[in-house]
Parts: structure tokens; C-alpha cells; sequence
């Protein structure tokens, strides 16, 4: 056997022990079935329910835009402009909105930052052990993999291309390896056309519904035809700027 197989073993039969020492007499059994079906056993129940979310990220997003949906934005909050130099402003419109993480609207230990909802033991988004919001946490797990993906999402390509069937979303051509994600309705389109909509509405658009991935030629081609438009639209604006007092690039 090799050294590293050796190795695993060992380590496995350590990680496996400390594991079910830790367990509660609850746990969810997807994640339990998850974290002993890995080539490396998640020592404890947090580390498994972390890597179960890390793994279902196409999960994790829809779990966390219906969270999002079961509370709303606070009154006072709105998406703000870029030109806002307000704490907790969006860097740009490529960054999902989140009332949450802004501190004027943080609603304390215990709630999700990026949903508003309480978050029970281990990160998880129920509470199956009946004792209450964690009070020392401030995210769900299942949030911190959707977030990933919101903000990161070329990094989940293989997850992407496995719901379209390895097709291109544009061409129905067999996705080459060089093939790219891209969002079926520009940010730059969320944000000049879709500023009003709600939260968490709004979260749509950097969700799997609003994510496909493209053949690079074709990716060129929309991007190409993108510009375009973004360039006929500023033109626009400096021909007549009332056209619309909220149009932005």
C-alpha cells in the first residue's frame, strides 16, 4: 500500500472517530451521508455541514435566495448609487446588494447576514436541536456558498455545465474546454434597468436562474454586442440627458 494511501487511512480512522464523538443525537443525515462518502472525512459536525454547502452550491443558492425571501430589505435601505461613498455601499454593480452586511441595517449576533434570518447551530438554517439562534454566528452556511458563487461564479463552471447537459447556453453546440460563464441578463442591465426592483428580488440576477455558461466565440459575440448597446446608450444620454435620470453604465 502507498505511503499516502497508508496515510489516508489513518488519518480517516482519527477524523471518523472524532467525528462521531462530536455528533449530536440530530444531524442531518445528508450531510452525514455526504461527509462519509469524502476521500478525506470532515473531523467535526461543522466542518461536514461546511463541506456538504461547498459541494451543492447549485443547493446553496436556492436555499439562501428563499431565506432571502422569507424577511425584507429595512425601510430606509436602497440599492445606492456608485457614486455613494456611504460604508457598506456596493463596490460596483457586480457586487450582489446585501441590506444585511451594510452596519447601519446589521441585525446583531445570530442572524444571517446575507438572508436576515436566524442561524442555528453549526451554521444550519433550521433549528432541528430547539435551542435558539447562535448567537456567536452571523452567517448560514449554505449563505457562504451562495455567496461564493454570486461573486465568484466562473469559479463553479463544472457545476454550471453539468445542469446545461455540457451544452452552450447560446449555440446548443457541445461546450469546449475553454468555455465561460456568463450572466443571461447583464449587471450592467440589472443596474440601469432594474434599480427599483426589490430585495431580495434583486438576488435573481446573481443566481443560478440568471447564470449560463457560453462557448467563448459566442461569449465574444454578446460581449461585442454589449458594448455596443452600452455605448449607444451613453450616447444617447449626452445627446439628451433627461432621457433618463437614472440610466447608468
Amino acid at each position: 500500500m502507498a505511503t499516502s494511501s497508508v496515510w489516508r487511512v489513518q488519518r480517516n480512522a482519527k477524523a471518523l472517530a472524532r467525528l462521531q464523538h462530536s455528533l449530536p443525537a440530530v444531524f442531518p443525515p445528508m450531510v452525514l451521508t455526504h461527509a462519509l462518502a469524502r476521500p478525506l472525512v470532515p473531523p467535526t459536525p461543522r466542518r461536514a455541514v461546511e463541506s456538504y454547502w461547498r459541494h451543492h452550491p447549485v443547493r446553496a443558492d436556492k436555499l439562501a435566495r428563499a431565506l432571502a425571501r422569507q424577511g425584507r430589505a429595512p425601510d430606509a435601505w436602497a440599492w445606492p448609487p456608485l457614486e455613494a461613498k456611504k460604508p457598506g455601499a456596493p463596490e460596483s454593480f457586480r457586487r450582489p446588494p446585501a441590506p444585511f452586511r451594510d452596519r447601519a441595517y446589521a441585525r446583531g449576533p445570530g442572524i444571517c447576514c446575507v438572508c436576515g434570518q436566524p442561524v442555528f447551530r453549526y451554521g444550519w438554517h433550521c433549528d432541528l436541536w430547539r435551542e435558539g439562534p447562535n448567537r456567536r454566528a452571523g452567517w448560514h452556511a449554505c449563505c457562504v456558498a451562495a455567496w461564493d458563487l454570486w461573486t465568484t461564479p466562473s469559479n463553479y463552471i463544472r457545476h454550471l455545465k453539468k445542469l446545461q447537459n455540457r451544452r452552450c447556453a447560446a449555440t446548443g453546440a457541445r461546450l469546449l474546454s475553454t468555455a465561460e460563464v456568463d450572466h443571461r441578463v447583464p449587471l450592467f442591465k440589472v443596474w440601469r434597468d432594474h434599480r427599483e426592483t426589490g430585495w431580495p428580488a434583486l438576488l435573481f440576477f446573481w443566481g443560478v436562474p440568471n447564470l449560463q455558461v457560453i462557448n467563448r466565440a459566442a461569449h465574444v459575440a454578446k460581449c461585442t454586442a454589449e458594448t455596443g448597446e452600452r455605448a449607444n446608450n451613453k450616447a444617447r444620454l449626452r445627446r439628451n440627458p433627461t432621457d433618463s435620470a437614472t440610466a447608468s453604465s
